[in-house]
């Protein structure tokens, strides 16, 4: 892909997730892959329109995608109805592109998508701009199908080539990897402890960074949103102690000094990880990784700034663990800062925007 910057400011309908505010503290990586992008594009003079959840960050200007709760009703007893977030997601979003397939899209140049719902895809041949959509996880059925309905009207990114490669007998994608903003991610002194972070739920797996590092004879630091309740009263809670600490959610200023202060950060995947932002953010401040090899956390971490055990082998990561804590920590940022920048995945962002709006000429 051949790179031409600087560009005309452009005009960027930028459509987010309706679930979690684009905000800090974030809830994940998706909302705040999409809160740097739309920070940095506006830094660099692009005309930038942000369609987000509510509580979303207000010096983005965003314009908040309303997911009304519906009123109680008889019907939603018939066994048959779909759940009522799902209905007023798909109306909010049903709202949106019916707007911007009118005058209103006329405003913009490009509509990035970087939510997961289906109807964005769906409906891009309905729109008078050209529309890329940015793939953050594996192929999921309803995308599949949104993806067929689309008949080739928008294009397509991935945030890995592990990404790309799974979506790949379903559309063709660029591999755009996600970047971090090293100037918030700043190098830290290092410490003693090992740290994870991230949503707890149960495909994230904390419960297995607590065995390795306590495997590891590590203490450990936990950070981040609880958003399945049962299952860290179940798996998480009991493991806790003097040697694994539950920090709570942190904003991103108070993460980052956590981050930077520790020996090594623990990322469990118990899914394929789409890309591993976490990774990259911690690589950032200098700490090293030790990481399950899942997905495309083998893209971001090499073999100077991690170590990678076996999926699901919680003996594996705890000798990971270990390297890992010895590791130059100045490879760490330097590898962050050459290949895993924000600006360089605005730079790549950029240039797609570029290349779809010649096409678009040209047709």
């Amino acid at each position: 892909m051949s790179v031409t910057h600087p560009i005309t400011p452009l005009r960027i309908c930028l459509v987010a997730s309706c679930r979690f505010p684009i905000g800090e503290p974030f809830t994940g990586g998706l909302e705040s892959m999409t809160w740097h992008l739309a920070r940095e594009l506006i830094r660099r003079g692009h005309e930038v329109a942000v369609f987000a959840g509510p509580g979303s960050d207000p010096d983005l200007g965003v314009v908040e995608l309303a997911v009304d709760s519906l009123p109680d009703h008889p019907g939603r007893l018939d066994v048959g109805a779909p759940p009522l977030v799902e209905v007023a997601e798909h109306h909010a979003y049903l709202a949106l592109m019916l707007e911007l397939a009118g005058q209103a899209g006329r405003s913009f140049d490009v509509l990035h998508n970087n939510s997961l719902h289906y109807l964005p895809v769906a409906m891009a041949r309905v729109l008078p701009m050209p529309m890329l959509t940015t793939l953050h996880t594996p192929p999921l059925w309803w995308l599949e199908s949104a993806v067929q309905l689309d008949a080739g009207a928008s294009s397509f990114a991935a945030v890995s080539r592990f990404t790309a490669d799974s979506w790949s007998p379903i559309t063709d994608c660029t591999c755009v990897p996600n970047g971090v903003d090293v100037s918030r991610w700043p190098t830290g002194p290092g410490g003693t402890a090992a740290v994870w972070s991230g949503r707890l739920v149960a495909e994230k797996a904390p419960h297995d960074a607590i065995l390795a590092a306590r495997g590891a004879e590590l203490p450990i630091v936990l950070a981040g949103p609880v958003l399945d309740v049962d299952y860290f009263r179940s798996e998480v809670q009991p493991l806790l102690g003097a040697e694994a600490i539950y920090a709570g959610h942190l904003d991103q200023a108070e993460l980052a000094d956590l981050v930077g202060r520790s020996a090594v950060a623990v990322l469990t995947p118990a899914w394929d990880e789409p890309y591993g932002l976490v990774a990259a953010e911690a690589l950032s401040c200098g700490t090293p990784v030790a990481a399950y090899a899942r997905g495309g956390l083998p893209e971001v971490v090499t073999a100077d700034t991690g170590r990678l055990a076996p999926a699901d082998d919680v003996d594996q990561l705890a000798r990971a663990i270990r390297d890992a804590a010895g590791l130059e920590r100045t490879h760490c940022r330097e590898h962050a800062v050459s290949n895993l920048s924000l600006e360089r995945m605005v730079d790549l962002y950029e240039d797609l925007y570029a290349g779809l709006l010649g096409s678009r000429l040209a047709a």
